[in-house]
């Protein structure tokens, strides 16, 4: 029962405290009728007739031929285009390869070292090193 007056006394607080604010007034719906008669003039006409939306649609779909200007425009624009695919699948391309190239370059320098590293290992001491294999430089 205490929980039932507690909450009541909230919403009454709350109420009271929403009814004092500015804000409130502002929100509120005017009661006089005068000025919520056309405050921006008369009506605008949101329907028209279905002949009349008909011969709209009917126009906007007949397009007349396209100007020299027109087509030349979007030529340029095509070609735009075009060009910054190229230039974004050229980078892309330049990349692939430098990566490919830098992980190739890792893995013989890679393989080289394992292969010297092998053959110091397995060295006797009786033939002569093998030279003619070793990158020198």
């Amino acid at each position: 029962m205490a929980f039932m007056y507690a909450s009541l006394l909230a919403l009454l607080t709350v109420l009271l405290a929403l009814s004092l604010t500015p804000e409130a007034d502002a929100a509120a719906v005017p009661s006089s009728t005068a000025s919520a008669k056309d405050p921006q003039g008369p009506p605008k006409k949101i329907f028209m007739k279905e002949s009349d939306a008909s011969h709209f649609f009917r126009k906007r779909s007949r397009r007349g031929a396209k100007s020299q200007d027109e087509i030349n425009a979007e030529q340029r624009l095509v070609l735009a285009a075009d060009e910054r695919k190229r230039e974004f699948h050229e980078e892309k391309r330049n990349e692939l390869e430098s990566y490919s190239e830098e992980d190739q370059d890792e893995q013989n320098e890679r393989s080289r070292t394992s292969t010297e590293q092998w053959r110091e290992f397995h060295y006797d001491g009786m033939d002569p090193p093998h030279e003619y294999n070793r990158h020198s430089v």
